[in-house]
C-alpha cells in the first residue's frame, strides 16, 4: 500500500502546475456540487410536507366557523379532503370515514399532524378539536395526497447530479485557461532567464505584482551570482598566482641540487626549500581558513580573554632583533565568544604584520568598554596610504607588492584578520597611529558573565 501511494505522489508530482491546480479546483467543485446535490434531495420531503402543512391550515382554518355554528362544510378544495368527526373518529357528516387509525386519530385530536406513507401516495393530515353549537365534541380533519413524494427527490438527485458533474467539467475549464493566462508572463520570464547572457538582468513587467517582484528577486539573485563568480575568478585566479612562485622557487632549486651534487650547495639548497615550503604551507592554510570561512564552517565558540591572549602572542613574538613590542591592558579581563585559534590567528596576524613594517616600536592595548572589547596594534612604520586603507583587508591585496613578496607576505593575513573578526560579528578598522605608522583597530562584542 504504501509503495502505491509512492507511486501515485510521484506522478502527481510529475504533472504540471497547470494540471495539478485544474485537477484540485475540478476535485473541490465536484465534492461540493455534489454535496449540495445530496443536500438538496434529502430536503425535497421536508419541504413537500411543509408546503402541504401551510396550505392544509389555510383550509382548516375556513372551514371551522361552519362546524361551530352546526353545519356540514363543503368537501374543500380541489385536491384535499374535509372531514367532520366524532372523538372516537367515526364519521358525522355523512362521507365515507377517511384512512385514519386509532393512533392517528388521538395524534390529530392532539393538534399534531400525521403522516401516513403507507399509502400511495402518501396523505398528510391536520386536525382540531371543535365545539359544535349542542356541545359535542367534534374533530375535523383536513388531507391532501402527495403526489410526488417518493419519486421527486430521486428525479432532483439525478438532475443535481449531473449538473455537478457539468459544473465541474465548466470549473476545470475555466480554470485552465485561467491558469494558462496567469501563467504566460512566468514562462515569458523562463524564456528570458534562459537566454539572458551573464552580466545582464530580466525585464521588470509594467506592473506592480507578484511577478514584478519576483522578476526582482530572480535579477537579485543574477547579482549576486555574478558577484560570487567574479570573486571566485579573481580568488583563483589570485591564489594560482600565489601557489606558482613558491612551487617554482621549490622546483629551481631542486634542479640546481639535481645539478650540482656539492653537500655545502645541496645543504643551501634544503634551506631555500625549506624556506618556499614553509612559505607554500602557510599560503595554503590561509586558503582553507578563508574557504571554511566562505562555506560558513565556524570553530566552535567559547569564552576568550583577549588580554591573556595578547600576553601569549607578545611572548610567541620572542626577544629577536626586530623593533620592541609593549602590551598594555586597560580594565582587566576581556572576554569575547570565539574559537581560541581565531584570536590567536588575529593577534599573530597583526603583530607579524607590526613587526614587519616597525621602525623600532610596536605598541598593543587591550581595551575594554561597555559593549565591546577592543584591540589596538600600533607601530611607527610607515603606515598605510589612506587610498590603499578601504583594499587593505582584500585577499591578495598588497599596498607595495614588492616589498611584501620580498617580505614573505602574499596578501592574505588582514583578509584572514577581517574575515574571523566578522564571522563574530566583529569590525576592523586601519587609520593613522600616534607614532607615526598604521593602526589596526579590531572590535569584538564583549562577553558578560
Amino acid at each position: 500500500m504504501k509503495a502505491l501511494l509512492r507511486r501515485v505522489r510521484a506522478l502527481w508530482w510529475r504533472r504540471t502546475l497547470r494540471f495539478r491546480i485544474t485537477a484540485v479546483a475540478v476535485a473541490v467543485t465536484l465534492v461540493v456540487l455534489l454535496s449540495l446535490a445530496v443536500l438538496t434531495s434529502n430536503l425535497m420531503r421536508p419541504l413537500l410536507v411543509t408546503s402541504a402543512d401551510t396550505e392544509l391550515d389555510v383550509a382548516l382554518s375556513a372551514v371551522l366557523p361552519e362546524v361551530r355554528a352546526g353545519r356540514v362544510p363543503d368537501a374543500g378544495p380541489v385536491g384535499m379532503q374535509v372531514h367532520v368527526l366524532d372523538t372516537a373518529g367515526d364519521p358525522v357528516d355523512g362521507r365515507p370515514k377517511p384512512v385514519l387509525d386509532v393512533r392517528d386519530v388521538r395524534e390529530l385530536k392532539a393538534g399534531t399532524p400525521v403522516l401516513r406513507t403507507g399509502e400511495d401516495p402518501p396523505q398528510r393530515w391536520v386536525g382540531t378539536v371543535v365545539t359544535a353549537p349542542d356541545g359535542a365534541q367534534r374533530l375535523v380533519v383536513v388531507g391532501t395526497a402527495l403526489v410526488g413524494y417518493r419519486s421527486a427527490p430521486n428525479r432532483a438527485l439525478n438532475w443535481l447530479v449531473l449538473a455537478a458533474f457539468l459544473g465541474a467539467a465548466a470549473a476545470g475549464v475555466a480554470t485552465w485557461f485561467a491558469v494558462r493566462s496567469s501563467l504566460r508572463p512566468v514562462e515569458r520570464i523562463r524564456r528570458a532567464a534562459a537566454r539572458l547572457p551573464s552580466g545582464s538582468r530580466l525585464p521588470l513587467p509594467e506592473a506592480h505584482d507578484e511577478l514584478r517582484s519576483l522578476a526582482a528577486a530572480l535579477n537579485g539573485l543574477l547579482a549576486r551570482r555574478d558577484e560570487a563568480s567574479d570573486r571566485l575568478r579573481r580568488f583563483t585566479g589570485d591564489a594560482a598566482h600565489e601557489l606558482r612562485s613558491p612551487v617554482a622557487s621549490i622546483r629551481v632549486q631542486a634542479e640546481v641540487a639535481v645539478a650540482n651534487p656539492d653537500p655545502e650547495l645541496s645543504h643551501e639548497v634544503l634551506g631555500e626549500v625549506v624556506r618556499e615550503s614553509e612559505r607554500l604551507s602557510t599560503l595554503v592554510d590561509g586558503l582553507l581558513t578563508l574557504a571554511r570561512s566562505d562555506a560558513g564552517e565556524l570553530p566552535t565558540a567559547e569564552p576568550v580573554d583577549v588580554a591573556v591572549a595578547a600576553r601569549d602572542a607578545v611572548a610567541r613574538l620572542g626577544s629577536a632583533d626586530g623593533p620592541a613590542v609593549s602590551l598594555h591592558v586597560a580594565g582587566g579581563a576581556a572576554w569575547v565568544s570565539a574559537a581560541p585559534s581565531e584570536v590567536d590567528l588575529v593577534l599573530d596576524n597583526l603583530l607579524r604584520n607590526a613587526v614587519r613594517h616597525a621602525r623600532a616600536q610596536v605598541t598593543v592595548s587591550v581595551l575594554l568598554a561597555a559593549s565591546s572589547v577592543r584591540l589596538v596594534v600600533d607601530d611607527d612604520g610607515y603606515g598605510v596610504p589612506e587610498e590603499h586603507r578601504a583594499r587593505v583587508f582584500d585577499r591578495f591585496y598588497r599596498v607595495q607588492d614588492d616589498r611584501a613578496r620580498s617580505s614573505g607576505g602574499a596578501g592574505l593575513g588582514l583578509a584572514l584578520v577581517a574575515e574571523v573578526v566578522r564571522r563574530r560579528g566583529g569590525t576592523v578598522h586601519v587609520g593613522e597611529s600616534p607614532d607615526g605608522g598604521a593602526r589596526f583597530q579590531v572590535r569584538w562584542p564583549a562577553l558578560r558573565a
